[in-house]
């Protein structure tokens, strides 16, 4: 416990590091510009470039670590060894995902003993939690996307052997104009704000419903980003490939802040049924900013506390979407005094856990100034406090365990 609450008596959250080792991908989606058909140069890491990335992010207080692509199952043996040495190191959270190209030819005699074979290394492995990307609540919508024809049943068949084998993987929601099926309506242009805002809130209650049918347990969303979105095109270029300028996931600064306002009113529906990452503080916190011009309570940790490697450069970055580099990662141990405020994007993997946590730093180190927000935003101290205590009937997202749906049922 006191390792756990240290980062934030130095001013600091727990760190986290993002290595995106590999750009190899063998599926399609148009929302992202590592896809199969884009003409780029394909690189991996080596895998002492990526052992040695991890050895000094334990050192140096990294409690969190994701390993992404590309498609980080194009490359089993090496993830699996690299999970096997973070734990080893010492970081007690790893995650990492797939794109679901595993779950392809499910009608095969050895699909299920493949499917045994992955879940049973990743298990073995000291994995903390698996994702598995969903772009759609309509099974021809998602399998168009990803160019992967018949993942969806494979997934359905697969998902009770990685339960099996104590994996209980989340569903992954990329939200993109398909998130609820294709509807030509949601390519229109100035299209009625109510409508809109009708038609998100409908496509994230079937996706709930959808993965439920599914298998799934949990789930988290991916925020949308895009190449020349108005909200920062002119501030960012990208390092991350994970981006597109597709009309799919393009969307004007007042679309994403309705999208929030209907993720926002439809998670808590879903919330005794499943584990739901998506904090509603933090999207609280988006549609402030979006829909009513007011600057996030707490600035994004990415190049404090947070870090990001990409698989091109090998350099160390504040986070896959700007420019800046480091020559080697902080030493997360010693105390934060420089300030740092930067709220350019929505990359959940760094805007939410920043809410999340954020409050606690500002305890140790600033409690005037944290009684004075609390005074004046009640209601995003009141989410979090209600966040906090669903990630705890969550078992805070321990992808190795079931969920208790006694527990859940509090938040009917």
């Amino acid at each position: 416990m006191f390792k756990q609450v240290l980062p934030f008596m130095r001013g600091r959250l727990p760190g986290q590091l993002i290595i995106q080792f590999s750009n190899l991908c063998n599926a399609n989606c148009p929302q992202c510009g590592m896809r199969r058909t884009t003409l780029m140069q394909r690189k991996a890491m080596s895998s002492d470039k990526v052992k040695a990335l991890i050895d000094t992010a334990a050192e140096r207080g990294v409690q969190a670590l994701s390993l992404t692509g590309g498609e980080p199952l194009l490359y089993l043996d090496e993830l699996v060894e690299f999970i096997q040495h973070a734990r080893k190191a010492g970081i007690p959270y790893v995650r990492t995902g797939t794109n679901g190209y595993i779950f392809t030819g499910h009608e095969k005699p050895n699909f299920e003993k493949r499917i045994h074979d992955v879940a049973s290394r990743l298990s073995d492995s000291g994995l903390h939690s698996f994702w598995i990307s969903i772009d759609s609540a309509k099974a021809e919508a998602h399998e168009q996307m990803r160019g992967l024809k018949g993942i969806v049943k494979g997934i359905e068949k697969g998902l009770p052997i990685f339960h099996a084998h104590n994996i209980y993987p989340s569903a992954n929601l990329g939200i993109n104009r398909n998130s609820g099926g294709v509807d030509q309506r949601l390519y229109q242009e100035d299209l009625d704000e109510g409508l809109f805002t009708e038609l998100f809130s409908s496509a994230f209650e079937k996706f709930y419903r959808f993965i439920l049918d599914l298998g799934f347990t949990t789930s988290s969303a991916c925020y949308p980003m895009s190449q020349g979105d108005d909200t920062c095109q002119d501030q960012i270029n990208s390092s991350y490939g994970a981006i597109s300028s597709d009309r799919v996931i393009h969307f004007s600064p007042r679309e994403k802040g309705l999208i929030f306002q209907s993720l926002a009113q439809t998670i808590p529906k879903f919330r005794k049924d499943l584990r739901i990452f998506t904090p509603l503080c933090s999207l609280h916190s988006l549609i402030e900013h979006y829909l009513g011009a007011t600057p996030p309570l707490y600035s994004c940790s990415g190049g404090k506390d947070f870090f990001f490697v990409d698989s091109d450069t090998e350099q160390i970055r504040p986070c896959g979407y700007l420019d800046a580099t480091f020559p080697d990662l902080p030493d997360l141990k010693k105390k934060q005094n420089s300030s740092h405020d930067c709220n350019l994007c929505d990359w959940e993997c760094f805007k939410d856990p920043s809410d999340l946590m954020g409050p606690f730093a500002e305890f140790f180190n600033s409690p005037l100034q944290l009684a004075a927000k609390v005074r004046k935003n009640r209601k995003f101290y009141k989410l979090l406090w209600k966040d906090l205590a669903y990630y705890r009937a969550c078992k805070f997202f321990d992808g190795t365990l079931p969920p208790d749906y006694n527990a859940l049922r509090a938040f009917s």
